[in-house]
């Protein structure tokens, strides 16, 4: 891919920072809320990269994604290193 799509969204929330941050920093708790993502595995040996799997209307789709920045309360941002391209961050 020798593009990338660019899309933000901007959202306020009813919600405490702590609340908030938790819940997207606790990256394997995903698939509870994200019905779209199948799975979500922090690796053991690099807390760093996790393995996602996203299965949605028959097709699936699996990356290694790296924690590139995480600021608490403020931001986490990813790269995928394998698998499906994809790259963003969340700022709080």
């Amino acid at each position: 891919m020798s593009d990338w799509l660019e899309h933000t969204v901007q959202i306020e929330v009813d919600a405490s920072i702590d609340f908030v941050w938790n819940l997207w920093s606790d990256l394997e708790q995903m698939p509870r809320w994200m019905k779209w993502i199948d799975s979500v595995t922090i690796l053991v040996d690099n807390p760093e990269l996790s393995r996602w799997k996203l299965a949605t209307g028959g097709l699936e789709f699996s990356w290694l994604s790296r924690i590139l920045k995480k600021t608490t309360h403020q931001i986490i941002q990813w790269e995928s290193v394998d698998g499906l391209p994809n790259r963003g961050a969340i700022r709080f």
